[in-house]
């Protein structure tokens, strides 16, 4: 039996190619359809036709000012945070086996708060571009650090070890957050929207410095694909069909680690996306870690997109933070998958 029989008969129940394509290429078109609704609807409601002249032929309008220089980037930055979280949230969910396992789980989104809250308390730093470098520098130095408590424990560098390792940082992280935001009324007001998550007032100069971020993380986690299949079937099996399983850990850890660190940064601490996202990918395309990465790339845009809509539009003309509307989008989604769970 060659090693690829051996991961299609484990894995089992593979659609077929034709028919993922073709539902790959409608998640598309509904992304498609969700970001010209992210542009055009708002506080202030523009036409598609105006979104077009404002592409096309800038003149300096509001109209036009608004979508270039807000709707687009706000857009886009949805779009990639989304896609980067939930395909965080499935590189999780494959290399521990655990699905219950998202980003949260490294303590990245805890790391990245507790940076921008120490320099806010002690500088007095108010910048979201200062904000999303720390965040990034916060989350990837709590990522090695609970990889690295992770690997002291019994047995190595285990699923069960790491998440250990990360619940308890993650704990302790959050009490040294909430102790500096109770005892610095200050900090609370300065940094209280983007630790809600929010994608107000990104600009396209903040998107640039974090999208390699984000690109090398989409790159490396599309091509560990096969890797992640057979890791999800145990690390024994993986082992037995050759795999390097340290360095496929240690290469899905970094690309985990751009992603997250990445979102974190660029918009604050979301959550719901990278723990339901490759949930409701694997109900409909299997168990191929090949088609749930760009699917759930996909679908994790869709629904921040989404989401990002419903909070301008809620209280219009205010809006919520989108890190306040996700769990109201995505709790009844969590809720029908651990019933449906349960039911097995």
């Amino acid at each position: 039996m060659t090693r690829q029989t051996a991961i299609a008969g484990a894995v089992g129940g593979r659609k077929s190619s034709p028919l993922l394509l073709t539902g790959l290429l409608l998640s598309l078109l509904i992304l498609w359809l969700c970001l010209m609704a992210s542009i055009t609807l708002g506080a202030a409601d523009i036409s598609l036709g105006e979104v077009y002249q404002a592409l096309r032929a800038f003149d300096g309008s509001t109209d036009h000012l608004i979508i270039r220089t807000v709707r687009l980037p706000r857009t886009i930055t949805a779009m990639l945070v989304g896609a980067a979280l939930a395909v965080a949230g499935a590189l999780m969910q494959g290399i521990t086996r655990n699905p219950l396992a998202d980003p949260g789980i490294l303590g990245i989104s805890s790391g990245a708060a507790l940076a921008v809250v120490v320099a806010t308390f002690v500088f007095g730093t108010n910048s979201l571009n200062v904000y999303a470098w720390l965040a990034f520098l916060g989350a990837g130095i709590t990522a090695i650090t609970v990889y690295f408590l992770g690997s002291l424990g019994r047995g190595g560098l285990t699923p069960l070890n790491l998440t250990i390792a990360g619940a308890a940082l993650t704990a302790f992280i959050s009490s040294v957050t909430s102790g500096i935001l109770i005892i610095s009324q200050r900090t609370l007001e300065e940094i209280r929207f983007w630790l809600a998550g929010s994608l107000a007032g990104r600009d396209i100069n903040l998107l640039l410095q974090v999208l390699p971020y984000f690109c090398i993380g989409l790159l490396l986690a599309f091509a560990l694909g096969k890797q992640i299949t057979t890791m999800s079937l145990g690390e024994d099996v993986a082992k037995g069909l050759g795999q390097e399983t340290v360095w496929v850990k240690v290469m899905a850890a970094l690309s985990i680690v751009l992603l997250a660190g990445a979102s974190v940064a660029i918009a604050g601490p979301i959550g719901f996306i990278g723990l339901v996202i490759p949930h409701i990918v694997r109900i409909l395309v299997g168990l191929d870690y090949r088609w749930i990465l760009p699917y759930s790339a996909i679908l994790g845009a869709v629904i921040l997109v989404f989401a990002d809509i419903c909070a301008r539009l809620v209280i219009k003309p205010q809006e919520l933070p989108v890190g306040l509307m996700m769990p109201l989008i995505g709790a009844p989604f969590f809720i029908y998958l651990i019933r449906s769970k349960l039911k097995r």
